[in-house]
Parts: structure tokens; C-alpha cells; sequence
């Protein structure tokens, strides 16, 4: 339900507000009957087919596409942020040790929180708003830095320390690896990155806006952001459609073992999507990105598809079920070394600039988001029993 303000009565609206405008927003927008989604003014598609990652990143906190000298003093800029200080760097281990079988995606809530106390970031509500903009690239800018790092130490591995010479991809792959990329891996990566920086009024972009709102720090605003985005609902399912693959293992069992669990009522990880009612274009471009690399393991993601889809059109008729962006992003990120479970944790190093887009925004609008719940309990008042 929503609130009339002009009259205070309830209105009812879907569950989960779906379909519910909001708020007006600059960022972008997702056309989800068209098929088609942007930043700012630019398709999605086409920036992570024709620019760099910080380039886009300049797009969505500044509000414009840099030229070439523009793009390259951002990147050196964005680039020589990517060292924690030492307080935080101190501090990682006891974080690894202590959410060692959780991840670093669950480690880095907790780091976050310690970055911003040591850049001294303070309310969004009490600063000006190129101060605001400042504090989203430091932390954007060090994320990469805390999740590779906090995903070494849970290995048993020291931190590899990040490279100013090396792309935003790039250099993630180097800190998670130890070893410079391949061109080719660095900008598959990258274009994966630059396709899930945002993506409407998603969970994760709700949950930092409704933080925004209060007016507090950048840090806890993306704390936030990272806690909605951890649910297995919202940002768990690249390694999941992968396991889809493995556990149906060769061609001649994907018709019988799809069959089984579509008949079964179970979700197939990969399809279908909540806004989508076409193809997923970030599936699309995924696709075509896991092609150029090519093999058995493409071919035979490419050829799952294809019969699941046939299966979904025979035993839910009238549903548009596609590939989502998480089937070929497992894909690609395997083919470029990643481990599974770091998928969940690199899509956060890409959507932490969607955020910080977000933040800004609402944070521009010192209106806070207090919407309100109806009561469906027992009938009050009732006259509380003593003891």
C-alpha cells in the first residue's frame, strides 16, 4: 500500500510494490517489455560494447560521457584510490578469520564500515554535494581491493596489492589471481562489469536509497546496498546456473532432466526474470562475449538453452522465460578464471557504482522514505493483563 497525501488514506498496491513508481530518477531505466535498458541517455549494451568501465563509471556519478583526456585523468584518479589505509589493511585478517565458510562478500560489510570511519566520510545530509561525489568513487574504488583481498586471506593466500597501471578489470583479476590477465579475459570482464552497474530500482538500489534518505554516511548506504544484494533472490545465481550445467552434465540428459524439474514446479537458475518479458539484452551480450572465447563448454551452455527454452515454451505456454543475465555471466566469468564463489562478489564490484549513482540522487532530495505498513493483527486496543 502507498499513502494518499493529499487525503492520508491507504492505498492498496501490489506485493513487493511491484510496478510501483517510486521516485523519478536521472540514472537510467529498464524497458523490460522492449527489452532494453540504459544509463543516463546511452543503451547499456552499447557503452559495455564501445567504452571502458571508468568511463561509464564518469557517466553515471558525473552525469556525462568524459572525452578522451577527461577519461584518462578519472581512471588515474580512480586508480591511485584503489590502496586501503592502514587501519583497514590491519584489520582484514581478524574480518577473513572471523567470516571464514561466509565469504568476502559478508567480510566486506564489515570492512566497508571501517573504510568510511577511517576516511572520516560523514553524513550525506551535512555535505556538498562534490564532497558526496568524492566519498562514492573513494569507496567504489576500494571495494575491488577489499573483496579480493578478503577472498585470498579465506584461501590462505596473501593479498595481492592493487597495480595504477591496470584497468579497473584488469587490475581485479590481477588481485584475485596474482597474475596480469589476458587482454581478452580483462575485457570480457570488464564488459560484464559494465553491463550489471545498474539496473533500475532493483533490491539492492532500493535499499541504498531508502539509507540515502536518512542522510547518513556513503558507507552505510553501500553496507546496505551489499547486505540486500547477499540474498540467494537477488545476486546468488551465476554459480547456481552453472551448477544447472554440471548437473546436467551432457547433451542427451538435458531434455529429461529439465523436463523433470520444470514438471516438479522447481526454478531453472538462469531463466526467467522479473522485469524481462523479452530476451535479457545482458544475456545477449553475454553470449556473444562467451563465443569469442568458444569451446565445448560454450557450446554447450549455448545448446542447454535452446532446449530449455523449447521445454518453457511446451509446458508454460503464454510465459516469456529467457536466459537472465546470470547464465552466460557464469559462463564468462569461469572461462576468465573467476571461482564461483566469487561471481556474487564481483557482480557487487560492478552495482557499487550503480549505487553510488543512486546515492547521490537521493541524497540531492532531503525527503526521507518513510512509507507505511497496514495492521492485520489481533483488534487493538486491548487492555494490556497484568502480571
Amino acid at each position: 500500500m502507498s499513502v494518499n497525501r493529499s487525503a492520508g488514506t491507504l492505498v492498496d498496491v501490489p506485493r513487493g510494490l511491484a510496478g510501483v513508481v517510486v521516485t523519478d530518477t536521472e540514472v537510467g531505466d529498464v524497458r523490460g517489455r522492449e527489452g532494453f535498458y540504459h544509463y543516463r541517455q546511452y543503451s547499456a549494451v552499447e557503452l559495455a560494447q564501445t567504452r571502458s568501465f571508468e568511463d561509464v563509471w564518469h557517466l553515471l556519478v558525473h552525469g556525462e560521457l568524459p572525452e578522451a583526456e577527461r577519461g584518462a585523468a578519472f581512471a588515474a584518479e580512480t586508480a591511485a584510490l584503489r590502496r586501503l589505509p592502514d587501519r583497514v589493511r590491519a584489520a582484514l585478517p581478524a574480518i577473513a578469520a572471523a567470516g571464514a565458510g561466509s565469504g568476502p562478500l559478508a567480510g566486506m560489510r564489515t570492512a566497508l564500515s571501517l573504510l568510511g570511519a577511517a576516511k572520516g566520510f560523514r553524513p550525506v545530509y551535512d555535505l556538498a554535494a562534490d564532497r558526496r561525489r568524492q566519498d562514492t568513487v573513494v569507496a567504489a574504488a576500494a571495494v575491488p581491493t577489499l573483496l579480493t583481498a578478503l577472498h585470498r586471506m579465506g584461501a590462505g593466500l596473501d593479498p595481492v596489492e592493487p597495480r595504477e597501471d591496470l584497468s579497473y578489470a584488469a587490475n581485479y583479476l590481477y588481485m584475485l589471481t596474482g597474475s596480469e590477465p589476458e587482454p581478452e579475459s580483462a575485457r570480457a570482464v570488464e564488459q560484464y562489469l559494465i553491463s550489471t552497474i545498474d539496473h533500475g530500482f532493483n533490491a539492492s538500489t532500493f535499499t541504498a536509497r531508502v539509507i540515502a534518505s536518512t542522510g547518513a554516511d556513503v558507507a552505510a548506504c553501500l553496507v546496505g546496498a551489499v547486505g540486500a544484494l547477499s540474498g540467494p533472490l537477488h545476486g546468488g545465481a551465476p554459480s547456481r546456473a552453472l551448477d544447472t550445467l554440471d548437473a546436467i552434465g551432457t547433451p542427451d540428459r538435458i531434455d529429461s532432466w529439465i523436463r523433470e524439474r520444470v514438471l516438479a514446479g522447481d526454478r531453472i537458475m538462469g531463466f526467467g526474470h522479473a522485469i524481462y518479458r523479452t530476451e535479457d539484452p545482458r544475456s545477449r551480450m553475454l553470449r556473444e562475449v562467451a563465443q569469442r572465447f568458444g569451446g565445448q563448454r560454450v557450446d554447450f551452455a549455448v545448446e542447454v538453452e535452446r532446449h530449455v527454452e523449447r521445454i518453457l515454451a511446451e509446458l508454460k505456454p503464454g510465459r516469456e522465460l529467457h536466459t537472465n543475465v546470470e547464465f552466460y555471466a557464469g559462463v564468462v566469468m569461469e572461462l576468465c578464471g573467476l571461482p564461483r564463489e566469487m561471481f556474487t562478489p564481483t557482480f557487487a564490484a560492478a552495482r557499487v557504482v550503480g549505487w553510488s549513482a543512486n546515492i547521490l540522487e537521493q541524497a540531492a532530495d532531503s525527503k526521507i522514505i518513510r512509507p507505511v505498513a497496514r495492521y492485520v493483527g489481533p483488534g487493538a486496543p486491548v487492555a494490556v493483563p497484568r502480571g
